[in-house]
Formats: structure tokens, C-alpha cells, sequence
């Protein structure tokens, strides 16, 4: 298992267990608030059997035992007849009343006459419990009531809990991914200038061995010759990729098929015989590249191309772009073996391929080149396992006569 991999399946064992702690607590929430409404529709019965009580007994103590557990009851109700008119209410809003009353005493009693508001709450105690009834003064009550505030704060609590801890763990983690990737960044930085300042010696002392070279054996026209000459000037121009790693780098304005076409040229003598090469596309586009770097984008696509075919096959890249959208694509298309569809955007991530010896950052670095310092985008367009794979990539269009080409 590759480390992208591994960390993967670290992050989803990770949200299992918090999905497993949130079940949990959902569910042990859930039990605490069934017993409290079981115990509260109890309260709710032993209220009612209370007030049927205080209307039928004679006997003092025993009266106002009953009243004292009646009022202890702190479990909002109210009393309806069968036809629905309310009698008696308990834990309301005690500055309101359902009964008409003279303006006076209302004003002495400092309530207000507000029939809506019982309505409201009856017809809310009615959705929530089925109606306890009893029987008093000869007439069949129905006893409506409604969870008491505890028991309301106690069922959005844990909803109210797992929302601060996901916002809390979301935080936290951006944060500290946030502070890895810097960190991981100023190491890779650090890594590619001192990289390219310990190639920078060498390849001066290269570049002038070439030219004492030809001058001692006089090759200046040895093919050769040329070919050294060339790989020279590919590793300064490798030294120079890394140096600019970590910094903007300054795009200009090149033809986009002249500058594929002249690495393709230098790319394709340096592979097998039995690997074919075809360019085609329009030659009138342009865009904002920085070759080195551009450069480097196109050598991982076609090193990845060659491993992918296995023997005999054939690379093709295709040039087209969109008038409407003012994009450039730039197709490489190869007969490998193909990529999973599953794995269309997984090839991109750090640490993953497919050889044995292979560090998984090509692709990963050819994203970022493209997406960073290109402001373009680079996809898998299209792969079919045993048939090959096509990579995109998406440029802005620097010219107004940009064909429209799928």
C-alpha cells in the first residue's frame, strides 16, 4: 500500500470512529429523552388524577396533600371539554388568560385576554401527546400537555454538540493541514533550489568540456557531438525548474504548437524505435507558458505515455482549442495499458503509481505546474483499460481566432 494510500485509509478509520461516537451519543441521548417523556406523560397522569381528586374530596389533609402534588407538577397543560372548550390550564404564560373578563379586572390581575395564544399552544399539545382523560363533575375531560423546556433542550442537545465538535474538528483539521502543507512546502523548496544550485557547478564544467572538446578533435559538425550538446542544455534547463520552484514564475506569449513540437522532437529520439510520435493540431494557438516549466509538464505526460505502452505503440498529441471559451487543449493520447476510471483522480495525488521503483510525483507536480503557475487545469480526458489513456490539459487562449475543435 502506497503512503497516499495508507493516509486515506487513515482518514476514513478516523471518520468511522467518530461516525460510531456520534451513534452513540445520538442514541444514548435518544434513551434518556424516552424515559424523560414516559416520566413527564406520569406527571402529566397523576396532575389530572389530582384535579379530578380536589373536586370530588372532603377530607382537608387529604385535599391539600392532593393540591401540593398537583402544583409540583411543572408540566405545561390544559383542559378541554368534548366540545373543546378549554376549562383549566397549567405552566402557561400566566400573564395571559382564555376567559373574558371585565377590562378592570384584567388590569388588576395584570393579564391580557389572549384566546390566540391558548389555541396555539392547544393545538401544539394535540401534535405532540394523545390526551389523558378523565371524568370530573360528571363531564369527560381530555388532559392535553406538552414536554416540559428540559425535555425540549435535552432532544436538539446533542444535535447543538456534534454541530460545535464537527465545526471545532473542521477548524482544527484545515488548520493544522494547512500548517503541514506549508511546512512540507518549504521543505520541497528548500530541497529544489539546493538541488539546483549543486547542478549549476557540474553543468559548467559541462558545458566547457563540450567546447574544449570540439576544439581539440575539431567536431564541431560530429552529430554526436550535438546530441551531448543538447542533454547538456537539457540538465540546465532541469537546474532551472528547480530553481524556480517556489516562486511565480514569468509567462509569456509562445506559439503552443511550436514549443510541443520542439520538445517532442528532442523527446522522441530518446525513446525506443518500436514507440511512434504524431503531432497534429492547429498551429495558430497561443497561450502564456513558461517553457522550462511547460516543458517539464509535457516530458512527465510523455514518460508516463512510454511506460504505459508495453512493446509496440504510439503516442499521438493533438493541439485543438475552443473560440466560446478561449481555451487551448493540448491531448496526449497513448496505446498502454489504460487507467481505472476509478482512479482518474487519483493518479494526480502524491505517492501514487504503479511502478516499483516509481516516487508517484510526476503527475502530481505536472498538476500542480499546470493548475498554480498556468492557471490551466490538466484531467484524464479518457482511458480504457488494454486500449490506452488520454490526458487533457486546458490553457487560456491568448489570440481571437481560436478554432472551435473537440
Amino acid at each position: 500500500m502506497n503512503p497516499y494510500q495508507q493516509k486515506r485509509t487513515w482518514k476514513y478509520s478516523l471518520l468511522a470512529f467518530a461516525v460510531v461516537i456520534a451513534s452513540g451519543s445520538l442514541f444514548y441521548t435518544s434513551y434518556l429523552v424516552r424515559n424523560i417523556a414516559q416520566s413527564e406523560r406520569t406527571r402529566a397522569q397523576v396532575w389530572a388524577l389530582s384535579m379530578k381528586q380536589i373536586t370530588s374530596s372532603d377530607d382537608a389533609d387529604f385535599l391539600s396533600y392532593v393540591i401540593a402534588v398537583r402544583d409540583s407538577s411543572t408540566v405545561p397543560a390544559i383542559i378541554v371539554n368534548e366540545q373543546g372548550d378549554m376549562k383549566f390550564t397549567r405552566g402557561l404564560d400566566s400573564t395571559k388568560t382564555f376567559i373574558k373578563m371585565d377590562p378592570q379586572e384584567l388590569k388588576l390581575k395584570k393579564q391580557t385576554y389572549d384566546l390566540d395564544y391558548f389555541k396555539g399552544e392547544l393545538q401544539y399539545m394535540k401534535e405532540q401527546h394523545e390526551p389523558i382523560r378523565i371524568k370530573m363533575l360528571g363531564d369527560n375531560l381530555l388532559v392535553y400537555y406538552k414536554d416540559s423546556d428540559l425535555l425540549r433542550q435535552l432532544k436538539i442537545f446533542p444535535y447543538v454538540q456534534l454541530s460545535v465538535i464537527a465545526i471545532f474538528l473542521m477548524v482544527a483539521y484545515t488548520a493544522f493541514s494547512s500548517s503541514r502543507r506549508s511546512e512540507q512546502n518549504q521543505v520541497w523548496v528548500g530541497l529544489a533550489k539546493e538541488t539546483a544550485h549543486q547542478l549549476g557547478t557540474p553543468i559548467s564544467s559541462l558545458m566547457a568540456w563540450i567546447v574544449l572538446i570540439k576544439d581539440k578533435f575539431n567536431a564541431e559538425d560530429d552529430p554526436l557531438m550535438a546530441e551531448m550538446e543538447n542533454d547538456v542544455k537539457r540538465l540546465e534547463i532541469v537546474a532551472d525548474r528547480f530553481s524556480k520552484i517556489g516562486s511565480k514564475p514569468k509567462l509569456e506569449t509562445h506559439s503552443v504548437y511550436e514549443v510541443v513540437k520542439d520538445f517532442v522532437d528532442y523527446f522522441k529520439v530518446r525513446v525506443s524505435d518500436k514507440i511512434s510520435f504524431e503531432l497534429t493540431g492547429n498551429r495558430r494557438l497561443i497561450a502564456g507558458l513558461n517553457i522550462p516549466l511547460f516543458d517539464w509538464v509535457l516530458e512527465n505526460l510523455l514518460k508516463n505515455a512510454v511506460n504505459a505502452i508495453e512493446g509496440t505503440g504510439s503516442i499521438k498529441v493533438n493541439i485543438s482549442g475552443s473560440r466560446a471559451k478561449k481555451q487551448v487543449f493540448i491531448d496526449v493520447t497513448d496505446t498502454g495499458k489504460g487507467i481505472p476510471r476509478s482512479k482518474f483522480e487519483t493518479v494526480f495525488q502524491p505517492g501514487y503509481t504503479t511502478r516499483k521503483r516509481g516516487w508517484g510525483l510526476g503527475l502530481s507536480l505536472t498538476k500542480r505546474i499546470i493548475n498554480n503557475y498556468h492557471n490551466g487545469q490538466i484531467m484524464v480526458r479518457d482511458s480504457e483499460v488494454g486500449k490506452g489513456t488520454t490526458f487533457r490539459i486546458v490553457l487560456k487562449s491568448l489570440n481571437n481566432d481560436t478554432k472551435t475543435t473537440s
